[in-house]
């Protein structure tokens, strides 16, 4: 058994398949890990959710902004943008299916065997793997709620509060939450999030730096994320693996061997 993770796929699952037959990939025996923004902006993403559904547990993925992003459209369709492409998603036979298992997946993943934890855009420094997990929960059990999850659909965007407290309550805490394992690229020391700049290391802001630069709670948890296509899958700290190398952007796509620390990747310009 082998245990793969992969970048933001974004709905380009052309690359991802053809990462997977590089490796001889196999659901029977191996296990393919996602690190969030699996739909929108590529040309697929309608057949990119139907076919890691149809991995069933060989599948283990996080959720991303884009996929935050679908479910508040696919509760209403005003929130939609020009450059989305999720319109054939929704439009889909079993566009209701694929939601119900989108509300299912986690905003972070720890396996304690292997050593790796996985979140769409990382851990923040403030927090420990633990803690990171149960906050992760509490998001979850919003998205996996019938009753509470329109409400947070319609507050979930926004950068306020920017700066964790533990104190934080309803919906600022469940945003706050969301920003930092979703969203987060710079921060203070004491977690203060930028979330205006998207650029690569060079924009760093004054007084900030990127997230994986600081000490971290958990040194020996190595940390896999994506989200950040502009740094081109380059962190210059040990044990933090960036995937994200903006393969919807003509870039590539990056496919990691959790075992031995192997990179694949696929060129996607064209």
């Amino acid at each position: 058994m082998t245990t793969y993770a992969v970048g933001d796929i974004q709905g380009c699952l052309k690359p991802l398949k053809c990462l997977l037959a590089e490796v001889d990939f196999n659901p029977s025996r191996d296990v393919l890990w996602s690190v969030g923004d699996m739909v929108n902006r590529g040309p697929e993403s309608l057949e990119t959710l139907r076919y890691l559904n149809s991995l069933d547990n060989a599948c283990v993925a996080v959720l991303g902004n884009h996929d935050l992003h679908l479910l508040a459209a696919a509760y209403d369709s005003r929130r939609l943008k020009k450059s989305d492409t999720l319109r054939t998603l929704l439009k889909a036979d079993d566009r209701k299916k694929l939601i119900a298992s989108l509300r299912q997946r986690p905003l972070a993943h720890h396996d304690a065997a292997l050593g790796y934890v996985m979140c769409h855009a990382g851990i923040p420094p403030i927090w420990s793997i633990k803690q990171a997990l149960d906050l992760a929960a509490e998001v979850e059990a919003v998205l996996r709620s019938d009753k509470r999850l329109p409400d947070f659909l319609d507050e979930m965007y926004g950068n306020e509060p920017a700066r964790w407290k533990d104190n934080l309550k309803g919906i600022a805490r469940l945003r706050a939450i969301t920003n930092y394992l979703t969203r987060m690229r710079f921060c203070k020391p004491d977690g203060t999030l930028d979330l205006k700049s998207k650029e690569g290391l060079e924009t760093t802001p004054n007084g900030y730096e990127p997230w994986f630069r600081y000490p971290r709670k958990d040194p020996e948890v190595q940390i896999l994320f994506g989200h950040w296509a502009a740094i081109e899958g380059r962190t210059g700290t040990q044990g933090v693996h960036a995937l994200d190398t903006g393969c919807v952007w003509g870039g590539r796509m990056t496919l990691m061997n959790l075992d031995s620390q192997e990179l694949h990747s696929c060129n996607c310009s064209a």
